[in-house]
């Protein structure tokens, strides 16, 4: 046999064992940012849209992927070429002013967002009898513990695990026995314009789309890549991270509403006041085993995003105001970073405990901020991507932008839409 031919197996094994380290040293980012998106907010929508109208919105997860890579992929892209976060990119290329608006609206969505997560740790753990007296301060000196005392390694680590649990979701999905084959169905079929007149199945489809893209994620992964030293030659490794993540992601969004509309549609309980109510109504109709998944999904995700919402709000702000930043810095190279961090956590988790206050209100403010804040973020995004001097050879493609430009304008009619049926 020839020489030849015996070396090109093993350079071909060679090759490939690079490729999957190189691939390892890289993932993180993308796939943490991807699935703390399904947080008790996104657990929700997604739990209420199968108790309402079944298997009838599982097609909007196709087109809400397909946006969540493109936009996810923008923001790991110009972390990995410039080397800066996505605030201190729009602070050196459009001045102080712009990036102190943005980011002041940004610290109140999150600071909403913030209040969320700890009601989700409160509501899971009173699933198992636990009062949000005891988990909610457990759970808050959890998260900043983790990240004052620990280095990006380990939090990577700590939140990639917090990642696979989301796995639960798909255990309680194949628990509830869904119609699969109606199932898949729906998910490549377009929806009914039937329905298209119904007022709250058009609400749940703007809820669906518009749970999976916030501000906040393009901030923290363009950050995050930033501070793991996600270099342009490591990028396409780095963009595998990203899309696997936006799929993994939708896959639990899908199995969470084939759960719900298996059981809760199914039994006519359309309506849900929280992601714990969809947990507890579980048990009589799939089983004490999918509704204890279901509960412990929603916890691990709640606790999952209250340590990184209060970790992005801070990334973004000193970065857009020329703080230092980074978990791999200790408390006293970047006190107004790890500052902030407690703060946040500390307000966060002191509000849920606050009996009175109307935390309906306080969530919906936050949404209707969102919504304002997320066009002017994307805008700005497309801007600086495209800029040659920025981004060199790295600039979106003609037929990329032609996708990020049409995600972008669908995003905003989406917003205004909700604002004026809300």
């Amino acid at each position: 046999m020839p020489a030849t031919l015996v070396r090109r197996p093993a350079k071909l094994l060679k090759l490939w064992r690079l490729r999957i380290l190189m691939l390892i040293s890289v993932v993180g980012p993308g796939f943490i940012t991807a699935n703390v998106d399904n947080d008790p907010n996104g657990i929700l929508t997604y739990s209420q849209a199968g108790a309402s109208f079944g298997y009838s919105l599982l097609w909007t997860l196709i087109p809400v992927t397909i946006a969540l890579i493109v936009v996810q992929e923008m923001s790991a892209r110009m972390g990995a070429v410039t080397g800066k976060g996505l605030s201190d990119l729009i602070r050196e290329e459009y001045g102080l002013r712009p990036t102190f608006l943005i980011l002041l609206a940004l610290v109140i969505v999150n600071f909403g967002n913030i209040m969320g997560e700890f009601a989700g740790i409160a509501s899971s753990m009173e699933l198992f009898h636990v009062s949000k007296y005891v988990s909610v301060p457990l759970a808050a000196a959890f998260v900043w513990l983790i990240v004052v005392f620990g280095n990006y390694k380990l939090v990577e680590k700590i939140f990639l695990t917090a990642s696979v649990f989301y796995v639960t979701y798909l255990i309680a999905g194949v628990l509830a026995k869904p119609a699969w084959i109606e199932a898949v169905v729906r998910t490549v079929t377009p929806p009914n314009l039937s329905l298209l007149g119904n007022g709250n199945y058009v609400y749940l489809t703007i809820a669906v789309v518009g749970t999976t893209i916030a501000p906040w994620m393009q901030f923290y992964l363009q950050a995050s890549v930033v501070e793991k030293g996600v270099t342009p030659r490591q990028y396409k490794a780095s963009r595998l991270d990203v899309i696997v993540g936006c799929i993994f992601t939708d896959v639990v969004a899908w199995f969470i509403i084939v759960a719900c509309a298996a059981t809760l549609y199914a039994a006519g309980h359309r309506k849900l006041n929280d992601a714990a109510e969809a947990a507890a109504a579980l048990g009589p109709l799939a089983g004490k085993n999918a509704a204890f998944l279901f509960a412990a999904g929603l916890f691990n995700a709640s606790l999952f995003a209250a340590s990184i919402l209060p970790l992005s709000t801070a990334y973004s702000v000193c970065e857009g105001l020329g703080f230092e930043s980074g978990v791999d810095r200790k408390f006293r190279e970047a006190p107004v970073f790890y500052w902030l961090y407690t703060a946040l956590i500390i307000m966060g988790a002191g509000v849920v405990l606050y009996p009175k206050l109307p935390l309906l209100d306080v969530f919906v403010l936050s949404q209707a901020v969102n919504g304002a804040l997320l066009p002017f973020v994307l805008i700005f995004m497309l801007l600086l991507i495209n800029k040659q001097e920025l981004m060199g050879r790295f600039r979106n493609s003609h037929l990329f932008n032609v996708i990020a430009w049409a995600t972008t304008a669908v995003l905003i009619a989406l917003t205004v839409v909700w604002a004026v049926i809300s």
